[in-house]
């Protein structure tokens, strides 16, 4: 029996499919049923989404676009890859100059 793979989805996509149940009050069975996804999987995002926005309503603030999202969690992900990268280069340029130091002793 093999294993079933998990789908993804795009951040733009869950926020839509919430919003067709927030903004239109139709049900989350129904939505959920239409878009051929899984009711508790809608449910949850609309309960992120739900959320998301009452954060932003409670702080005077407007809620973060779609694209925003998306263009913050990749820029995230950047600073990350690179914070990295530079903490491999420290140990590197550590690990030469011990080796440099070594063979300028030895000498």
């Amino acid at each position: 029996m093999s294993a079933r793979k998990r789908r993804s989805y795009a951040a733009e996509y869950k926020v839509e499919a919430s919003h067709r149940v927030i903004d239109t009050g139709r049900t989350i069975s129904e939505v959920a049923r239409e878009l051929g996804i899984d009711p508790g999987m809608l449910s949850v995002w609309v309960k992120d989404e739900r959320r998301r926005v009452g954060a932003a309503a409670a702080t005077g603030d407007e809620p973060l676009s779609v694209s925003d999202r998306v263009e913050l969690h990749a820029l995230r992900k950047r600073v990350a890859d690179q914070d990295r990268d530079i903490a491999f280069l420290k140990k590197a340029s550590a690990y030469f100059a011990a080796m440099q130091n070594n063979r300028n002793g030895s000498n």
